[in-house]
């Protein structure tokens, strides 16, 4: 009895101890990850099948071969340390070693260890592999795609602030002048109304690589959204530039072919220098579209300089209220939209609405110079009424056309809330184009919320219709912050001048930080405006900053573009 008893125990230890084996080496085989097992002579003992996968070897391709041989050459004195660490019992990992396929490449490989010990002895290693090859494509891809524009491969408006900040450091240094060159295509939309959007962004290729044809070497071009494009020109003098932009125009008088049939395109364009006309890339960009302007107003396909008299100001009030009085008429007011970015994913669902004025004598006037005038004159409730609706009709077609939900933020003036019966004309246009009241945000300044009576009024009813309310330029009024906790506020809006060096200025990146914690715990959203530079949006999402907005990601824009940027 004894014996047979002696026998079946020996009996279940092997079965059980096979059992164990097979689930050991089952794991092995079946796992998703190639799993090479070296010995301690740093050769091959084993392969699962996903290293056939993966790298195309078959086990007994592998079996004897020292894995030191199918490692990159420049890798090699540090995967020989990685793998004594190893040896010594160590479970480590390693990046970036090229891994030898068997089609005769190399690839970009991610490796773990598992030491395999035998009563306390390392026996042999797992070494567990994984292509990264396809990750470092995609992160070239994405870095591509972030300094370049996706429909011509051109360098994008991001690229040229670096460029910018590198070339005008240069030219300082050598005293030389840089100039930038905008061209705008004359009545594209009259293309894509003729061929549709995607014939139309054939041309817009076609016209990418013509330009790139007489772009000298010390020239860039840049792509700079919609029907605009860009040239930067390094230690160019005036005739060199002049002769360049003829080159172009001339250009411009041949056709472009779709579908075997002719399209004549002409263009605009404006030039400005530096650092005659500017030494910051905004205010350069600014004066070339003044150019372009200049140059469209008196009949379009030509070029010109920047001059000081197309900065036009008016200085007779009374002429400058009798062109706004008829602004609308004459359909001289447009509705730009500035994209506001979360910071922490980068995605964009709302927008801020900013009113433009091109006036059919004087050309583009400053908000800065007709908004003051419209309140004072009482002009701002029939220009009011009118943002209002094309607002809300905006937002109805995007609606319609089944784009994602966005919400457009409008700036509303005191004097539109001292009538009193502003949340019921805003009810009123909402109900009429059937919008959703929350796609509606109004935004105040910091100012109207010292009327506390009438505002706090206007407001509740408001919130009662389900609009999204925000306090605009927070921290340059002087109101109470006790208001902030009486009024049904959804968003604060940190003011631009708290952002603007916030990078240099410690008193400003404190300030904006005290904003950003003050919004957090009242629960309120917070929106910095005015974002330029990387660094500042950096220090705004460290500080936990929901959404910013600014040159950094986008100048305002019109509708259609904003269709084509981001509901594309």
């Amino acid at each position: 009895m004894d014996s047979n008893r002696l026998q079946d125990e020996l009996m279940l230890e092997r079965n059980s101890r096979l059992e164990f084996e097979h689930k050991y080496k089952s794991v092995i085989d079946h796992n998703l990850d190639p799993i090479i097992t070296i010995n301690l002579s740093g050769r091959i003992s084993y392969a699962n099948i996903a290293v056939h996968k993966a790298f195309g070897y078959r086990l007994k391709e592998l079996t004897g071969r020292a894995i030191i041989d199918l490692i990159g050459e420049e890798k090699n004195n540090e995967f020989n340390d990685f793998l004594s660490r190893a040896f010594s019992g160590e479970s480590i990992e390693m990046e970036g070693i090229k891994f030898f396929h068997k089609r005769g490449k190399y690839l970009s490989a991610y490796v773990k260890t598992i030491p395999v010990a035998i009563r306390g002895d390392i026996k042999e290693i797992h070494l567990i592999l994984r292509d990264t090859s396809f990750h470092l494509k995609n992160n070239e891809r994405l870095l591509f795609l972030s300094y370049h524009d996706q429909l011509t491969g051109l360098w994008n408006r991001r690229a040229l602030k670096e460029h910018f900040d590198a070339d005008a450091d240069y030219a300082f240094r050598c005293d030389e002048q840089l100039s930038l060159i905008q061209l705008d295509l004359d009545r594209f939309n009259t293309i894509n109304d003729s061929i549709g959007r995607n014939g139309a962004d054939e041309i817009l290729k076609m016209i990418a690589d013509r330009i790139k044809l007489v772009i000298p070497k010390a020239g860039k071009l840049y792509r700079n959204g919609g029907d605009e494009y860009i040239i930067l020109l390094q230690n160019h003098s005036i005739e060199k530039t002049e002769k360049l932009t003829q080159k172009i125009m001339s250009d411009f008088t041949k056709p472009f072919y779709f579908n075997r049939q002719e399209y004549f395109i002409s263009s605009s364009i404006g030039i400005s220098v530096y650092p005659e006309d500017g030494t910051e890339l905004e205010e350069l960009l600014q004066k070339a579209e003044q150019a372009v302007r200049f140059v469209k107003e008196r009949g379009r396909s030509h070029y010109r300089f920047y001059r000081e008299e197309m900065n036009t100001a008016f200085t007779d009030t009374a002429l400058m209220e009798a062109h706004l009085r008829r602004a609308i008429e004459f359909n001289e007011l447009e509705l730009h939209y500035q994209p506001q970015v979360n910071l922490k994913t980068g995605e964009i669902d709302s927008f801020e609405a900013l009113l433009r004025w091109n006036n059919r004598k004087f050309g583009f006037v400053s908000p800065a110079e007709f908004i003051p005038l419209a309140e004072e004159s009482g002009l701002i409730h029939s220009i009011g009424d009118w943002v209002l609706e094309v607002v809300c009709a905006q937002l109805k077609e995007w609606q319609d056309k089944q784009f994602r939900p966005v919400r457009i933020a409008v700036n509303i003036s005191p004097k539109q809330f001292q009538i009193g019966a502003f949340a019921e004309k805003a009810k009123q246009i909402i109900e009429k184009h059937g919008i959703h009241p929350s796609s509606f945000e109004v935004e105040i300044t910091e100012s109207a919320l010292m009327n506390m009576k009438d505002t706090l009024s206007t407001l509740q009813k408001l919130k009662e219709i389900g609009v999204t309310i925000s306090v605009d330029d927070f921290g340059t009024g002087y109101s109470s912050l006790s208001y902030l906790k009486q009024y049904p506020i959804d968003i604060i809006k940190i003011d631009r001048s708290f952002i603007k060096d916030i990078e240099l200025d410690e008193k400003n990146e404190a300030i904006a930080k005290t904003i950003i914690n003050l919004a957090h715990n009242l629960g309120m959203q917070v929106i910095a405006e005015g974002v330029e530079k990387d660094l500042q949006a950096e220090i705004l999402k460290e500080a936990d900053c929901h959404k910013a907005q600014g040159y950094l990601f986008s100048k305002a824009v019109p509708a259609s573009e904003i269709a084509e940027r981001y509901f594309a």
